[in-house]
């Protein structure tokens, strides 16, 4: 138990550079308690002591503000950043050096008891606010952008963004023409779509400035035609 307590303290240093010491983490760090409450409301999951693993992921949901359901299955060295709404359901499964920002879901998409919440392979990275909703695998190593809704199965080594999210990067090979796949820095598919809408009508208004000047047509308001002619 305390060797897992050293490698979660660890991985914080790891993955956050405002982390400046033990006590720090140890009291203000809501995604480091939330894990530690998880792994003792699972323990007692696991033993089918269903009520009580259930009433301490409550109290771990409002202490901390981060849901985990005791049914739910995580690997070594995870880490939540912030944390605060962060939603892990029943039949999730997260592999190791696994990273999730502020908002995620990890949910289902139906009412069935069965397994109804995604896989995450190992090194998985989810941005803020991303919603990963249904019984399909997250690929190692991929990354899902922020306010992401994924719906469907990701490929290993992929990068994923947009509402319904789509693969921009997968197994070393880009998808199109697209930025490095740094967190904060992520392509936006609405910008690049806004963008070509506005291409095209520069190129109609080029277009029809050319044909008024060979046909000599009168441009302009209403008047104007009136009185030019």
């Amino acid at each position: 138990m305390f060797k897992t307590i050293k490698e979660d303290i660890q991985t914080v240093f790891e993955r956050d550079p405002a982390a400046r010491s033990v006590v720090e983490i140890l009291t203000c760090y809501p995604g480091f308690h939330a894990l530690l409450i998880y792994r003792l409301s699972h323990r007692l999951w696991r033993r089918r002591w269903f009520w009580a693993a259930r009433f301490l992921s409550h109290l771990c949901r409002f202490l901390t503000g981060i849901e985990i359901h005791p049914g739910a299955t995580i690997g070594r060295r995870f880490f939540i950043d912030h944390g605060m709404g962060v939603v892990i359901g029943e039949t999730a499964e997260i592999g190791d050096d696994c990273t999730l920002y502020h908002g995620v879901t990890l949910g289902g998409t139906s009412w069935a008891k069965e397994k109804r919440h995604p896989t995450l392979g190992n090194n998985v990275v989810v941005g803020s606010g991303a919603k990963i909703l249904g019984p399909f695998k997250v690929g190692d190593n991929s990354k899902i952008g922020s306010n992401a809704v994924v719906v469907k199965e990701v490929p290993l080594n992929a990068t994923v963004v947009g509402v319904p999210g789509r693969v921009v990067y997968a197994n070393g090979v880009r998808v199109g023409a697209q930025t490095d796949l740094e967190h904060g820095q992520l392509p936006d598919p609405d910008e690049k779509a806004i963008s070509c809408l506005m291409d095209q009508l520069r190129s109609l208004e080029r277009r029809v400035k050319e044909l008024e000047q060979g046909t000599g047509a009168v441009t302009g308001s209403p008047v104007e035609k009136r009185e030019a002619n």
